[in-house]
């Protein structure tokens, strides 16, 4: 399973085998490149971790654990999850800002925790075949397990036609699910629950704001932009920016161009056809920002 998603991670890969769980992992270093291998078990070897994505507030969070009395072994966001999740349980979802899939094994209650962030940026799907749950961040390791069927679902056919792409927990083959934004997967001996931790809930049009008019909207949108930002650039390795030419990742370019000691690297991608080609528009924008620019061209077939 872990050849077949090889690609998303090609620093390191991993392996945790007891002898009621396994863990595989496929590692991108971003953070804590020289210690934060995975899967990672806490000192006990109690509780282990598969974890993909970054967890943008990690270093609060960790700061908050410290104060409690916590000894953290690495300086990555993966052991921040662990000590979370050994002092709150699944409730330390809540606390977590950032895009992110993992898989946490509780050998003390014997049970696999499976969770997705609140925008399901991360990828995350499973299946079940003969009584064991199997989990991965793409479709084509699940159909390297033996026994797991290809058969497509018609309705999910139906909705990428239609919609183009299924609706989770949907995918386009019949016995394999795609867990939602939001939600977890809770399995134990038997059992295999599936609930959401976070609804995304609009106020009321009477309900009290701060923001009374359009230059309050403008600076409130300015400050959670700027603060997004600011997050996103915490890392161990270089930070890139995407150009399309568009309104949107121009001022993320220009704020993350403001945030880095370094020449931001900006990165575009290109069309023969004048139609959907915006290369000026990117190439004038990474010029006012004095990026290093860089692009990739796309053609027909």
């Amino acid at each position: 399973m872990i050849a077949a998603i090889a690609h998303r991670g090609p620093d390191e890969q991993g392996k945790f085998v007891a002898a009621d769980a396994g863990l595989g992992h496929a590692r991108l270093s971003v953070i804590g490149i020289g210690d934060g291998q995975q899967p990672m078990s806490d000192v006990s070897g109690n509780l282990t971790i598969a974890f993909n994505g970054e967890i943008f507030n990690y270093l609060e969070l960790r700061e908050g654990l410290m104060a409690k009395g916590r000894r953290f072994r690495t300086s990555s966001d993966t052991e921040v999850i662990l000590h979370l999740y050994d002092e709150m349980g699944e409730d330390c979802l809540s606390l977590l800002n950032g895009d992110f899939a993992f898989a946490i094994w509780d050998n003390r209650r014997r049970r696999m925790v499976l969770a997705r962030d609140r925008m399901g940026v991360r990828p995350l799907f499973y299946t079940s075949r003969d009584g064991v749950l199997y989990f991965a961040s793409e479709i084509k390791a699940l159909l390297k397990v033996p026994g797991v069927s290809a058969e497509i679902d018609p309705i999910a056919l139906d909705q990428i036609f239609t919609l183009w792409a299924p609706i989770a927990p949907r995918t386009a083959f019949r016995n394999i699910h795609e867990l939602e934004p939001a939600s977890m997967v809770i399995a134990t001996p038997g059992q295999v629950t599936v609930k959401r931790y976070w609804q995304l809930d609009y106020p009321h049009r009477d309900a009290p704001s701060k923001v009374t008019n359009e230059d309050d909207a403008a600076e409130e949108l300015q400050a959670l932009l700027i603060d997004a930002v600011r997050l996103r650039m915490r890392a161990d390795v270089p930070v890139g920016s995407y150009l399309s030419g568009g309104l949107d990742s121009s001022l993320v370019s220009a704020l993350a161009a403001g945030m880095t000691p370094r020449r931001l690297q900006t990165f575009s991608v290109t069309f023969d056809s004048t139609e959907h080609d915006e290369s000026a528009f990117q190439t004038e924008m990474a010029s006012a920002l004095g990026a290093w620019h860089r692009t990739i061209a796309c053609h027909p077939g």
